[in-house]
């Protein structure tokens, strides 16, 4: 009796644990996407004039008109490192979308598809995941004329691989599940059953792939910028100014680069703790591990 008692007390606990735990998850995962859309919205909509060069100004360090400094051009390095990032989580967004779209659809085909098929995909998987993935980027975005279009087109075209395999075990095992197999008992066609079942089952792990490929998409456009393979000098881009910094920091010029490096560092970290929060959020047993 005092076990039964001692269970059905602490159900309640276990349940509002739960429910507490649920909801830090929702608050750290909102307030690191507000952060995120700020920064790039403040880098979209902001005057060139706020990173504007001033040859006046040129080399201040850290102080209260410049929290970061100013560059060898005298531009405000805040502003600029702020549209930096901003091009930066554009670019990510947009190649990851894409990416992550690639990957949804060759993973279902590859499960779906027959033999042939997924032989086919998995041949394109191993070829991309067998050559390294920074030369593959910066033949990409050289073949595409360099600038954002090269690192978009660059980074979208070669981060499928990893998410499409993650798809493909999915639909494999959804496959096998009962209900499937009697939604084609019952006349459905393949479609249907990829509308009504498939896909609803994967979306979760879809929308956790994505998010978690924004870090590597930023990553890698800021390492194809900083190697002069990404935007141009004239286009404010963490790589970009990572590059330049790297001429004036054995003169004591720190802050050029610790700053546009922290904030990089940052913006990755609240993405993949984005993409951590998520997969708790739709695999609850996960937080646990």
């Amino acid at each position: 009796m005092l076990n039964h008692i001692t269970a059905a007390s602490g159900e309640p606990r276990l349940r509002e644990r739960k429910l507490n735990s649920r909801k830090k998850i929702i608050i750290y995962t909102v307030v690191a996407g507000i952060y995120l859309a700020m920064v790039m919205t403040v880098g979209l909509v902001m005057s060139p004039e706020l990173y504007g060069v001033n040859y006046g100004d040129r080399f201040i360090a850290p102080c209260l008109s410049h929290p970061f400094g100013t560059d060898f051009m005298g531009r405000d390095m805040l502003w600029r490192t702020v549209k930096g990032l901003s091009n930066s989580i554009v670019i990510g967004l947009a190649a990851s979308a894409v990416s992550s779209v690639i990957a949804l659809s060759l993973g279902i085909l590859s499960a779906s598809g027959g033999k042939r098929a997924d032989r086919i995909i998995n041949w394109c998987v191993d070829c991309c995941m067998g050559i390294p993935h920074l030369v593959l980027l910066i033949l990409i975005s050289y073949m595409m004329g360099r600038g954002g279009l090269g690192v978009a087109v660059a980074v979208a075209v070669t981060h499928w691989p990893e998410l499409t395999r993650v798809v493909r075990g999915e639909v494999l095992q959804v496959r096998t599940a009962q209900y499937v197999k009697a939604a084609y008992k019952m006349g459905h066609s393949p479609l249907k059953v990829a509308k009504d079942h498939i896909i609803p089952h994967v979306l979760p792990v879809y929308l956790v792939g994505l998010v978690l490929l924004f870090p590597h998409a930023i990553m890698h456009e800021a390492a194809l910028t900083f190697l002069g393979f990404g935007f141009s000098a004239g286009v404010p881009a963490i790589g970009g100014i990572l590059s330049e910094s790297m001429e004036y920091i054995v003169t004591g010029k720190w802050w050029l680069c610790l700053f546009p490096g922290l904030m990089l560092l940052i913006a990755v970290m609240l993405f993949d703790m984005i993409g951590e929060k998520l997969n708790q959020l739709f695999n609850p047993g996960s937080g646990n591990q």
